[in-house]
């Protein structure tokens, strides 16, 4: 029997999934620093916090492996204690606790002053904006809403994060005031749905109003906007896009299919037409506009005239920024009484031609930036290079504007202008200019 380790306990906290997650995390974060605890994120300590993700299949495999990974350092002895939080925890919470009974406690998503007293932290409820940031000094998530009220028939969002909940404007100034003091130049705003906002709390749709508010906080230089929803988009949101330099000109909207039947089984609450419109009205509210969308593949019943729609219009509709997933058949969702009849080969190998054909349009998008000079921020340094990005592409997920680091200098976390000399599939290159 190996004996407790004497020393104070460090609190590590590990995220895993998206940035609502990332966001929690820091949240989180925020609240045990605040309890004068020693907290490190993704780095060695005694007291282990695992954030999961239970989205999809590979995200659910990855925090069981997670979670297995450090009780099995707790029975080495390398770690005293592990915790385990997020959405694989909300929805599996009694089979986790069969399953892996090691775990000292499981929480769900709403559990936030459960798990800080297990953690001999209270919840300060006066800590409103207050967080421990994970991402890079210059840019933060601003998460304006929780939980999603959407149909969606593939998604079991509604069933780890609840119905929708908007946070009160005045609470979101606060907070991006907060992170504006810290060094925050860019905001990226984050919700299952952004449209939906305000509909609970102000009867309306109320994300125009949103970023009115926010462009005037001091220090903050860019607002993008993630996780659209097309159907009752508010257009009015355009309008401020156009009119407001700080709101970035993109967008990220998950269309996930457009043959219809597809669509209608999804549940999507819209058609190919109206998409399409949609997509039409976008271009010429703001001609400029990067629109990043997702895709899902192989979905129950997806037929070969199904896909070859789907990888038509994508053909047609040339997205600037574009990912693509392979439908996964997940509990207790809608889609789940339906047959997965689409073997995985062929979701993939769906996945991969789709991936082809927007490989192409972003290579050939990105030649025409070349000799063009654009305001880019600089996130970090690696290897060779600075790596930055325009305002029409999002961390991680996006384009990137690399600047050889063995001929020019540039400062991570500012802003500065750069000229593309240089356009691959998914990268640019660039060099300093002075304008």
């Amino acid at each position: 029997m190996r004996t407790k380790s004497l020393k104070k306990n460090k609190i590590n906290v590990v995220t895993l999934g998206c940035s609502k997650n990332v966001y929690d995390s820091e949240v989180l974060m925020g609240q045990l620093r605040a309890n004068d605890k020693e907290v490190v994120h993704e780095e060695e300590g005694n007291v282990v916090v695992i954030n999961t993700c239970g989205f999809i299949a590979n995200a659910k495999e990855e925090s069981v492996n997670t979670i297995l990974e450090y009780v099995q350092k707790k029975e080495e002895g390398s770690v005293d204690k592990v915790f385990v939080t997020g959405c694989l925890s909300e929805r599996y919470k009694p089979d986790l606790q069969a399953e892996i009974p090691d775990v000292d406690a499981y929480f769900g998503t709403s559990d936030l002053p459960n798990l800080l007293k297990a953690l001999g932290a209270d919840y300060k409820h006066e800590l409103i904006g207050e967080r421990l940031t994970t991402t890079p000094k210059n840019y933060a998530y601003l998460k304006i809403a929780e939980g999603c009220d959407r149909p969606c028939s593939f998604c079991a969002i509604p069933l780890m994060r609840g119905k929708h909940r908007s946070k009160p404007m005045e609470e979101l100034v606060e907070e991006a005031e907060k992170l504006a003091a810290k060094g925050v130049k860019e905001l990226i705003l984050i919700a299952q749905d952004l449209t939906y906002y305000g509909l609970d709390l102000y009867k309306k749709r109320n994300l125009a109003e949103l970023l009115t508010k926010l462009v005037a906080v001091d220090g903050i230089a860019w607002i993008r906007l993630h996780y659209a929803f097309p159907t009752g988009f508010p257009m009015d949101v355009l309008e401020v896009m156009k009119k407001e330099p700080k709101v970035c000109n993109y967008i990220d909207i998950p269309l996930q299919h457009i043959a219809d039947p597809i669509l209608k089984s999804m549940r999507r609450g819209t058609t190919k037409a109206k998409t399409t419109k949609l997509l039409q009205d976008f271009r010429t509210a703001v001609p400029q506009m990067a629109i990043r969308t997702t895709l899902i593949v192989g979905y129950p019943g997806e037929t070969e005239e199904d896909f070859q729609t789907l990888k038509n219009w994508v053909t047609e509709m040339r997205f600037e920024r574009l990912g693509c997933f392979t439908y996964s058949h997940e509990e207790n969702t809608h889609a789940y009484q339906l047959v997965d009849d689409v073997p995985e080969e062929v979701k993939q190998q769906r996945a991969n031609e789709i991936m082809e054909v927007q490989s192409q349009i972003s290579w050939e998008l990105n030649q025409k930036h070349i000799g063009r000079t654009y305001r880019c921020i600089i996130d970090r340094k690696e290897g060779n290079y600075f790596v930055g990005r325009t305002e029409f592409d999002s961390p991680d997920v996006d384009n990137e504007v690399l600047v050889d680091a063995t001929e020019h200098y540039v400062k991570i976390g500012d802003f500065t202008n750069l000229k593309i000399v240089e356009a691959a599939d998914f990268d640019l290159y660039g060099v300093p200019v002075s304008v």
